[in-house]
């Protein structure tokens, strides 16, 4: 979140106070978290707005040398050789699979069926949509790939990734559907299943799990964000970098403080469906993102730490506080909490704690219901139903 720009307004954000982690000085970019977006690393090609082709606007146009070459001196000036962060790599403007390029990013396509009938005028029209799909895949994993394979070797320690990877297509269509199941469109997994290449050069995963208001206080936010997160911890329980060493690839979500194309924030219900869905079904953590309207003016500034201090700050507190607490009682602290069942609805906050849920009780009620409706995913080294073993020991 660009926190640093309610400084400038004397509105201080003690987020730390909550517990939310956050680079020196609250920065956008810095060695406890960072994003890069399409002009902030390399070389990389894209169309813009208006249609110009920057760095060759295709894939298959664009200089790779160069792009790593730049590459490697910005990771150089923006991050510690010793770098342990979150770094997320944000390029939005084309999918590197073909039939994944619609809607505005179908000049992609059309553009690349161009230049094969340039090259090859000879070919029948099928072939040279056949080329062109060939030979876009393959440009856009070789300038993906390769970007991951080199920051990964200059910051081996830092958890990389593309945001938004994986997909998961399970949009709420409309504030009336009554048939919203949440479940990923029926393609996911095989398109998921091609971008392997990507996985196992990826050290984490951002899926993006922003709300529309549409879905303000429904139980299908919870839903579209299950089926989001279950898709990605699917794939990193498939694929992992070879040289980590966690059992699987650590999947971040992306939340957002407000709804989709506003400044409304989300209350705790909303909270509950995001970062609280995240947390009991496993995930690592979640990035909270804000674009710069969120600080564009004293009074924004203001709100926002209203905000902070009033709902989201005692509820990422309370969330945190329940996954320890969760871990130390079910895991020895050598692992996290992950549901039983995924769709049983369980949670590790307690925002929407009935007054007769356990953890409303003493700490050994609260350890019953741990361990009656979660199991424990084991961190790296441990092994066993409750993490208490060490792998070497087995």
């Amino acid at each position: 979140m660009p926190t640093a720009n309610c400084q400038k307004h004397n509105v201080q954000l003690d987020l730390e106070e909550f517990d939310i982690v956050v680079n020196r000085k609250q920065r956008f970019q810095g060695q406890k978290m960072t994003i890069f977006y399409r002009d902030r690393l390399g070389e990389y090609p894209y169309l813009s707005h208006d249609g110009r082709r920057m760095n060759g606007g295709l894939p298959q146009l664009g200089d790779l040398s160069a792009h790593l070459s730049l590459t490697v001196a910005q990771l150089s000036f923006l991050l510690r050789p010793n770098f342990s962060g979150l770094a997320a790599i944000d390029w939005e403007e084309w999918q590197p699979l073909w039939e994944s390029n619609f809607g505005s990013r179908m000049e992609y396509r059309r553009l690349s069926k161009q230049l094969v009938r340039q090259e090859r005028p000879d070919l029948l029209e099928k072939n040279v949509a056949l080329l062109a799909r060939q030979q876009f895949e393959e440009s856009a994993q070789l300038f993906m790939e390769e970007t991951l394979r080199l920051v990964v070797r200059n910051r081996p320690k830092g958890f990389w990734g593309f945001y938004g990877f994986p997909s998961c297509l399970n949009k709420h269509k409309r504030k009336t559907d009554k048939t919203y199941t949440g479940r990923c469109h029926k393609g996911t997994r095989k398109q998921n299943d091609r971008l392997s290449w990507l996985w196992t050069q990826s050290t984490a995963l951002y899926p993006s799990i922003y709300l529309p208001e549409r879905l303000a206080g429904s139980p299908d936010a919870a839903l579209m964000v299950r089926h989001r997160l279950l898709e990605a911890l699917r794939v990193a329980s498939l694929w992992r970098h070879g040289n980590s060493t966690n059992h699987t690839t650590p999947v971040l979500p992306y939340a957002r403080l407000a709804f989709t194309h506003t400044l409304n924030f989300l209350n705790k219900t909303d909270l509950e469906h995001t970062l609280g869905e995240s947390a009991s079904l496993g995930a690592a953590g979640v990035v909270l993102w804000g674009e710069m309207k969120f600080a564009k003016s004293k009074q924004q500034c203001i709100l926002l730490k209203n905000y902070i201090h009033n709902t989201l700050g005692p509820f990422v507190q309370s969330l945190r506080s329940n996954t320890q607490s969760c871990s130390v009682q079910r895991c020895h602290s050598n692992g996290r909490c992950i549901r039983r069942r995924a769709g049983a609805g369980h949670w590790l906050s307690l925002a929407s704690a009935p007054s007769s849920d356990p953890f409303e009780g003493d700490g050994s009620t609260s350890s019953k219901y741990f361990h009656r409706y979660f199991l424990c995913q084991c961190y790296s080294g441990w092994t066993g139903p409750e993490c208490c073993r060490k792998e070497e020991e087995i």
